[in-house]
Formats: C-alpha cells, structure tokens, sequence
C-alpha cells in the first residue's frame, strides 16, 4: 500500500508553515511495515500544483492521498469534505501571482466531493486529545485549489482526503498560548499536530483495508 502525504511550504502571512515539518515525520513513521508513506512539501503556487500533483500521482499511484494544509484563523483540525470551485483574486500566491478568474473551472461544477471517511478521521484526532470537526469550506486559496485538483485528478488514488490545521510555533515542545489573528487562541503544538495527523494516517489505512469505502462516515 502507498500512502502520499503533502503538505506546503511557507507563503505570505505565514513564514513558518507547520504542515511541511508535519508531513515529514509521517512519512518518517513506519507502522504499518507494509505501508509505504512517501512525502511531498508543494511550493505554495498554482503552477506548482498544476506541474507537480499529475506527476505524483502518475509516479507513485497511491492507494491514497492525505493533503495537510495551514488555515492561519482556525483553533482547530478540519477534515474538509469538498472542494469548492473558487478561487481568490486578491491574495497573491507565493510566487506573487493572481489568478485571473475567480474560479478554478469556469462553468464547472460549484464544489467536487472529496473520497475520505471524514467522521472517522474526525474521530481518529479527537482521540488524541485535540480538537476536530468536518468543514464543508476549504477556503479559495491554494489548499482549496489543491484539493479540487486531487479530486478531479484522473485515476486519482481510492482516498482523497485534505486536513486544515491551525498555527504552531516552529520550536516548541510544551504546551503554549498562541495567539492568532481573530485573537483567539490555539493551544495546540506541533507534537500534537504530528499525533493527530498520525491517528488520521492509520485511520484511512483501516479504511483502505475494509471492505468498502462511504465518504463521510
């Protein structure tokens, strides 16, 4: 079985973007022993995007596709259900381009379903102790767009799934108070982040390993 998890590098508002650091470590972990995790880190661009993610799944045909993405805003982990087709034409990628329509496909479809057992993966994280919940909006930033390329993908992997998660500090392995910008707070470090993303790793193995796959539960 081969699992690819992705995550993204730094953009604007964001210097330091935990998913990267995140789907490192996964793919370092090695339970399973007959599952093969592999990592990818997408430059935060729609070019980006559009070169790398036929690649990757044309190379490496995996049994699934765990996506990992930052929502600056959020206090908690959103397993997202649907793309939507919608695109920002006010913030820049990190390369500093503006798409020129607001959305993805125009004509298309308003949102794209995405293949995950989203209330098992929500359960998977809670179990760990932090917070998670479905979202039905994955945003019209690059995390949207990614995900609405996966779902469209040709001969895209059985499990397509997308995580949103909140900000960390780069380096701390203690429990902090970190304050963003709705002021909230998230009380969530990156040790947390990479047990949560863990649990929801071996979560969509079981599923891959179950008889049949119902998106959404």
């Amino acid at each position: 079985m081969r699992i690819l998890i992705t995550g993204f590098g730094p953009f604007p508002g964001a210097p330091f973007n935990p998913t990267e650091a995140l789907v490192m470590e996964l793919a370092r972990r090695r339970h399973p022993a007959n599952v093969r995790r592999v990592a990818h880190v997408f430059r935060v661009t729609y070019e980006t995007v559009d070169r790398e993610l036929p690649l990757l799944l044309a190379r490496l045909q995996p049994d699934a596709l765990i996506m990992f993405g930052l929502a600056g805003r959020t206090r908690h982990i959103r397993i997202e259900t649907r793309a939507r087709n919608a695109i920002t034409r006010t913030v820049p990628d990190a390369g500093g381009k503006l798409p020129v329509t607001a959305s993805i496909v125009p004509e298309g479809p308003d949102t794209l379903a995405l293949r995950a057992p989203t209330q098992k993966l929500v359960m998977a994280a809670r179990a760990t102790g932090v917070p998670a919940a479905s979202s039905c909006d994955a945003g019209r930033y690059l995390c949207n767009y990614l995900c609405w390329r996966a779902a469209e993908a040709a001969g895209a992997p059985r499990l397509v799934a997308f995580i949103h998660v909140p900000r960390v500090f780069e380096r701390n392995r203690r429990r902090v108070r970190l304050k963003v910008p709705s002021g909230r707070h998230s009380l969530m470090t990156l040790d947390d982040l990479t047990e949560a993303g863990e649990a929801i790793v071996r979560a969509a193995i079981a599923t891959l390993r179950s008889p049949g796959l119902v998106t959404g539960h």
